[in-house]
């Protein structure tokens, strides 16, 4: 067992959601005072979202983690007017929210193509400043990234997420009998006939607690937060993380994760949200199921049954209810019908809120000219 806590460890890092770099803007170049002349600027550091890109790879290609800008050009006879130094470029992959030393965020990429000025360059020297350049801009900052997906797959370790994601997209993630198996997220497509992709993010297995960063909690339940659908695994025959932990069933479970997600950012809970159960093949799990809808339809008939701190304070309203087998394929096609279902209403309704601010809006604008 602590063998195997060890490798998990090893390879968890192989992820990194978090670096920390300096940047400094180039100095600028000096003025010509006999004539005048002024400096270039120095060039500026920039941190460009582009597809692909990783901060391990960001790491392992400049391990001193250090990005500076280069000096603005001297003013000369030929050239009073120096040219500016060349910018220094950082492609970082999208979903980075970027912060200072002090963890303020002062930016963040979430599309391809963004950019964000994470160090100015300095001025040249001219007769406002004695024609002596002036050293650009520098400071520490952190690179926070939370993955970007349409949907968060979310559970208790081996509640069957990465059987899962290999089910309903191309994802080979590694599959395993013990606790977090998924020691990083994974990141799969649901590929449709009409080629419609939806993205799909496989978080690692929650622990009770998991709020207060037990289990690397806040590690994983970051990334939730930027998925718009919310999509809970649980194993319909229960749950227990081992032989010191207390056995929950399937409704506590569902109870559990809600809380846990709660008790992290309220906010989470807001977000649309399936249910999976998983593992139907297993004995009684029809049984299981039934006394599993009867807790989901009317949950405040059996909350006296659990103690106090496991009951959050609102439940989760679930679009859809999906019975399922990793193991047989049982519900797989209906969970992803589910899903595009959920995910093309939930478009169509911004869809709609957006027209109708833009309606609201010719037509205040509207008014004010015939009034004008």
């Amino acid at each position: 067992m602590v063998r195997c806590g060890g490798a998990l460890l090893r390879r968890y890092g192989n992820f990194i959601d978090d670096l920390r770099l300096y940047v400094r803007g180039g100095t600028g170049g000096m003025g010509y005072p006999r004539l005048g002349g002024e400096g270039g600027r120095g060039g500026d550091v920039w941190f460009v979202a582009q597809e692909g890109s990783t901060l391990k790879s960001i790491k392992a290609r400049y391990p001193q983690k250090r990005f500076v800008a280069g000096t603005g050009a001297n003013s000369s006879v030929k050239a009073l007017k120096g040219e500016k130094g060349k910018d220094c470029e950082v492609h970082v992959p999208p979903g980075i929210s970027v912060l200072d030393d002090d963890g303020k965020k002062i930016g963040e990429l979430n599309g391809a193509g963004e950019r964000f000025l994470a160090a100015r360059g300095g001025l040249g020297g001219s007769l406002a400043t004695n024609f002596l350049p002036c050293k650009g801009q520098r400071r520490i900052v952190h690179l926070d990234l939370k993955l970007i997906a349409d949907v968060g797959l979310v559970g208790f370790p081996n509640a069957g997420k990465s059987s899962l994601l290999s089910k309903i997209s191309q994802a080979k993630p590694e599959i395993a009998n013990y606790a977090f198996t998924t020691i990083q997220p994974e990141l799969g497509k649901i590929m449709y006939e009409d080629f419609k992709q939806i993205l799909v993010a496989d978080l690692p297995g929650l622990i009770e607690g998991a709020h207060q960063n037990k289990g690397r909690g806040h590690k994983f339940l970051k990334h939730v937060e930027r998925t718009k659908h919310l999509l809970l695994v649980v194993d319909i025959s229960g749950f227990q993380l081992s032989n010191k932990t207390q056995f929950r069933t399937a409704f506590e479970t569902v109870l559990l994760l809600t809380k846990e997600l709660e008790l992290y950012n309220e906010e989470l809970l807001t977000k649309p949200a399936l249910l999976a159960i998983n593992k139907m093949d297993l004995p009684c799990a029809k049984d299981n199921l039934n006394e599993l809808m009867k807790q989901l339809q009317n949950p405040e008939d059996f909350l006296h049954l659990l103690e106090e701190e496991v009951i959050p304070e609102n439940t989760v309203d679930f679009r859809e209810i999906i019975p399922i087998s990793t193991y047989t394929g049982e519900g797989i096609e209906e969970l992803k019908a589910c899903v595009r279902r959920s995910l093309d209403e939930e478009a169509e309704q911004e869809n709609e809120e957006y027209r109708k601010k833009k309606l609201l809006l010719l037509h205040t604008s509207g008014e004010q000219m015939n009034k004008g």
